[in-house]
């Protein structure tokens, strides 16, 4: 495995990626809202207040991927849950997030996360990298312009600059240098400021133009405008793939110019002089600054015409582009969503509930190439199968959720694996029966497997003596023992627990599906054994058909045989295990919502 598909099995990648997608349509919102606001304004607001409503949007961009983020945090329990809920979450509108409110709940954790939400990663992390380079760069540059091709000023215009600062209310201490490398008078440095003036502009034009050019440039000191600008790079690095970010970030540099524009009009008190000034300058700026200088930004043509009162045609604002393209934004990302939840479904299902009289047989009997045929199956029963979970494991919903009984006859469209059609009853569930579930990590009553005194002492493994079983592979011929996991036969005495080759933790499982409670592995073994237990029931193996539990049906009780071991008996005298009553955490689903299905 590479660097790059291990850097993609991260955890936070689904994570990221949801952040990542979700700020297309959040962006576009924010968008939309700032252009009714803005639009709203009155023709003469002052660019002080567009320039912090822009801020404030760009701010709000900022903020909804880490809100989004922080509320897409998963829960930190206490300790690991026990048992965990191992496959996917159900599709649409079932939802598995708790950490969500319910309307974003339903969008977000009802998929699986899919390979595209990798390569929504990778291609956000290699366009944020390639912006933090540009932005990087801007600030090595921006650096080494003080110290290159630059010398201080006369003393004269030192002076000066801080009779300027004094004037507009500036304490901070500003030099100022002569630069070969500058076309205008530009600001480098936050907690440092220089400003770099042309090396022909302090000869070149009047004294005049040289003060009010300089109190622009300090308005901008004064403003902290450069500490802006960084900040501006930053958010269009992170959130470069967004057009309504780089729009709204223009705005904030045009409007900032027009604001320092105004402070040196207040300060000259010739709004046709300052005019003339800009006029002067060539209107080009260097590219490469555009990311750390901190006056870029807004037509040279209109700041002159605005100062001279002339009424200009509205330029373009791009706003048409930007809605279009937030729209397709918005579109994909519902298409995403919509994609992801459709999931894998049957192309046809029958479901009825069954009405049959006297004794029912129950059973979910999967068939080669993805068909399903369910008798008498309890939705309980159906829910334990398609998420592959514990009778405990499923909590709430109404009580005939494990006493009416449904036929099922589902068909996928082509060959499929078991896998898939797991994944298709899920579909069918939340599609027939209304099903919604979420996860939750609760403190339950749990039973932690030790070995005893004497130690772990398991049945010697006997070679061929088992056969091979698999969930996709059919089952075992009657009578014969199953390598890798255990089966538990109800006999006229009791119940028999036989299996060969077994791994503890599937010994773990099949305790757990028996006594109706999570079962913790303490015991630290690690090698395969034998497993051949003739036990009698008692009220403790709540989780078997006909034992009384919580989630019992009724009908016949399992045979007792007061001459046989307890499973806790037979668990110590018969492998040297013992069981302890505890509490732990344990990942259950819980049903939020369910519906008796509705006619074929």
């Amino acid at each position: 495995m590479n660097a790059t598909q291990i850097l993609l099995s991260q955890p936070w990648v689904e994570r990221l990626g949801w952040t990542l997608v979700h700020f297309l349509w959040q962006g576009s919102l924010i968008a939309g809202l700032y252009a009714a606001i803005r639009r709203c304004l009155p023709r003469t607001s002052s660019p002080h207040a567009r320039y912090l409503l822009a801020c404030l949007t760009l701010s709000a961009m900022m903020a909804a991927p880490l809100i989004t983020w922080s509320r897409l945090r998963p829960d930190e329990p206490v300790a690991s849950p026990a048992y965990r809920i191992r496959n996917t979450p159900p599709p649409a509108p079932s939802a598995l997030s708790t950490n969500l409110p319910e309307s974003v709940r339903a969008t977000i954790s009802d998929v699986p996360p899919g390979h595209f939400l990798q390569w929504v990663v990778m291609i956000w992390l290699i366009g944020t990298t390639a912006f933090w380079v540009r932005l990087a760069g801007g600030w090595v540059v921006a650096a080494r312009m003080q110290s290159i091709l630059v010398r201080p000023a006369s003393a004269e215009w030192q002076q000066l600059l801080r009779r300027l600062g004094a004037r507009i209310g500036l304490s901070r201490p500003v030099r100022l240098l002569v630069s070969g490398l500058v076309q205008v008078p530009t600001v480098v440095g936050w907690l440092r400021p220089v400003i770099l003036m042309p090396a022909g502009a302090l000869g070149g034009l009047s004294a005049e133009d040289v003060e009010v050019l300089l109190v622009h440039e300090l308005a901008h000191i004064r403003r902290h405008d450069y500490l802006v600008n960084l900040l501006q790079g930053i958010a269009e690095a992170l959130l470069f793939y967004h057009p309504a970010v780089w729009w709204v970030s223009g705005h904030i540099r045009a409007e900032r110019e027009l604001c320092c524009d105004d402070v040196a009009v207040a300060v000259s008190g010739d709004a046709f002089n300052y005019a003339r000034a800009l006029a002067e300058l060539e209107s080009c700026r260097p590219a490469h600054l555009n990311a750390v200088v901190a006056a870029n930004g807004g037509s040279l043509a209109d700041r002159i015409g605005r100062l001279l009162g002339q009424s200009r045609p509205p330029a373009r604002s791009g706003l048409g582009t930007i809605v279009v393209i937030s729209a397709l934004l918005v579109i994909v990302s519902y298409g995403l969503f919509g994609q992801s939840s459709a999931g894998p479904a049957f192309q046809v299902a029958s479901v009825k509930r069954n009405t049959a009289s006297g004794p029912r047989p129950m059973g979910i009997r999967p068939q080669p190439g993805g068909r399903l045929t369910t008798t008498n199956a309890p939705l309980l029963l159906l829910i334990l199968n398609a998420y592959a979970v514990q009778p405990f494991q499923v909590v709430g919903g109404p009580s005939w959720v494990n006493t009416e009984g449904y036929d099922i006859e589902a068909k996928p469209e082509g060959e499929t694996s078991r896998k898939e059609m797991w994944l298709m009853l899920q579909t069918l569930l939340a599609d027939r029966f209304k099903l919604a579930l979420h996860r939750e990590t609760r403190e339950l009553p749990v039973y932690a497997l030790t070995p005893d005194k004497s130690g772990f002492k398991p049945a010697p493994v006997k070679e061929g003596g088992c056969v091979s079983v698999g969930r996709d592979a059919p089952p075992p011929p009657p009578g014969s023992v199953p390598c890798g996991t255990v089966i538990i036969a109800m006999t006229s005495t009791g119940v028999r627990m036989q299996g060969g080759k077994v791994p503890m933790a599937e010994f773990v499982r099949i305790l757990a599906m028996a006594l109706g409670r999570p079962v913790v592995d303490k015991t630290q073994v690690t090698v395969e054994f034998d497993v051949d237990l003739d036990i009698t029931p008692d009220d403790t193996m709540a989780g078997l058909p006909g034992a009384g539990g919580p989630r019992d049906p009724g009908g016949p009780r399992i045979a007792t045989d007061p001459n046989r071991p307890t499973i806790f008996a037979a668990l110590q005298e018969q492998l040297g295990l013992k069981l302890a009553s505890a509490k732990g955490p344990v990942e259950v689903l819980v049903i939020d919502h369910v519906e008796r299905p509705s006619a074929n």
